[in-house]
């Protein structure tokens, strides 16, 4: 007994010694800048930005879609599932224990020769046993540990997943709102504009009908009219089908969406500033890339371990009895320790296999996480320069839509007067009216790139929704 719990000792000695290489990070080429630089950049990317804007309703509706959102809830699951196979994964760490009882009766040959039946031994006789079994596989050279690394990675993976599924989901929510929003001014605009040709019509059906006007000129101010009047409809569907879709975004079946204040009365929230080196302790994509990297990383170790003996300890302590009463008797004790090593021989080339299988996955894994990291740097200088040019064309479209409303007004009063035909007021409203969707169109793309931005930056927002969140699995 003390020269196997010496063994055991000495085993535990060597249990240190683990096969396949540590994780290292990876060096990366990181920029030391963005191309494209914002003087005015505030420290925003840890915050809850999606409530700079200045809207309630858009607050609410983000809080149910975390609360609510399909694909989130999903993601969570997913995330409960591997935390279930990285405890199947570990277990083995552990001895394994089992308990088991039996009840047995049989009787036996009294002609088979070679089982001479004894006047002492009743036949048929009865068998009860009770005992605990234990088992232990030792895991010297790390294959558990390293199976057990790779799962734990594969949970942290699949949190950093669900993470970039919440920063998926705000940024959706708050441009499909801001879309809205966007569709409804153009609305206004479109059901403005008809209005006031629908005016103008009624007016020039009275010129026509005293032969004041032609009806060429007539039939201009009714194909003005319908022209406006065709543009709602494409405008409503389009508003119906955003609020569809941002009702499956907070877990709703299709419907309206409230309204909390209009387009042109939102907050520009301030550009967020974040260096290049922050990214990869941001974003949940890049995050998820490194845990697959560490994963892969682990089961090189894990493959190569199997080259080496397993060692495994077993144990059963219990009773056995032709009589219940007796069970648990000194006499009816029954034990039996052992120890057995399994050495691979010829395997055919199985484990040479994994192994290669597992450095390639490896080498895999790291292109991904390389490419994971450019592509993070290229969201950022892409939406970086994406707002500021918006802006820049948003200020230039003002300056456009201010200049044809003088246009416009001038051109009315000089057809009134009798100076122009109505030739240059049809020429000057079309052109106000598209000036006028353009803007807003372009107003809605601004707040769409700062979202844009937000979300390729990355940031503590994420955990401040988690707050209160129990850690899935903690961190190394």
């Amino acid at each position: 007994m003390r020269k196997l719990i010496a063994a055991i000792l000495l085993l535990f000695a060597l249990g240190g010694c683990m096969a396949g290489p540590n994780y290292k990070r990876p060096r990366v080429d990181i920029p030391g800048s963005w191309r494209v630089e914002e003087k005015e950049a505030q420290n925003t990317a840890d915050t809850a930005w999606w409530e700079l804007f200045g809207d309630p309703v858009l607050d609410e509706l983000i809080k149910t879609a975390i609360r609510e959102n399909k694909d989130l809830k999903v993601a969570s699951y997913r995330v409960q599932e591997f935390v279930g196979q990285y405890i199947v994964t570990r277990s083995p760490l552990f001895p394994q224990l089992n308990a088991g009882a039996g009840a047995e009766r049989n009787r036996l040959s009294e002609r088979d020769q070679q089982l001479p039946l004894s006047s002492l031994v009743k036949n048929p006789a009865n068998i009860f046993s009770a005992s605990i079994n234990a088992s232990w596989e030792i895991d010297l050279w790390g294959r558990i540990r390293r199976a057990t690394e790779a799962a734990r990675a594969d949970v942290l993976s699949t949190e950093e997943a669900r993470r970039g599924v919440i920063l998926t989901l705000v940024t959706q929510v708050a441009g499909g709102y801001m879309n809205l929003l966007d569709l409804d001014r153009q609305l206004d605009i479109a059901k403005q504009t008809a209005k006031t040709r629908e005016e103008y019509l009624r007016i020039f059906n009275l010129r026509f009908n005293a032969g004041i006007i032609s009806d060429l000129e007539l039939s201009q101010v009714r194909s003005e009219y319908e022209q406006a009047m065709a543009a709602i409809p494409a405008i409503e569907k389009a508003v119906t089908e955003q609020e569809n879709a941002l009702s499956v975004l907070v877990g709703r079946n299709p419907g309206p969406i409230p309204r909390g204040k209009d387009i042109d009365k939102l907050i520009l929230p301030p550009v967020p500033e974040g260096l290049p080196s922050e990214l990869l302790e941001r974003r949940p994509d890049i995050l998820q890339a490194e845990q697959n990297l560490i994963a892969a990383n682990a089961r090189i170790g894990a493959a190569k371990a199997l080259y080496f003996p397993s060692i495994s300890l077993t144990g059963q302590f219990g009773f056995l009895s032709t009589q219940l009463s007796k069970l648990f008797t000194g006499p009816a004790l029954a034990w039996s320790f052992a120890g057995t090593a399994l050495q691979p021989i010829f395997t055919g080339g199985s484990i040479y296999g994994q192994v290669k299988a597992a450095k390639a996955v490896r080498e895999e894994t790291l292109v991904q996480y390389q490419e994971a990291i450019q592509n993070a740097f290229r969201d950022v200088n892409d939406a970086l320069i994406d707002q500021r040019r918006t802006r820049e064309q948003l200020e230039e479209q003002a300056k456009q839509v201010e200049a044809l409303g003088i246009y416009d007004r001038v051109a009315r009063l000089r057809y009134d007067n009798g100076y122009t035909s109505y030739i240059d007021v049809l020429d000057a409203e079309r052109s106000l009216f598209d000036a006028e969707i353009s803007y807003t169109q372009t107003r809605g793309a601004l707040f769409q790139a700062l979202i844009n931005l937000y979300k390729a930056i990355g940031g503590g927002w994420v955990t401040i929704i988690d707050k209160g969140r129990t850690p899935i699995v903690e961190k190394h």
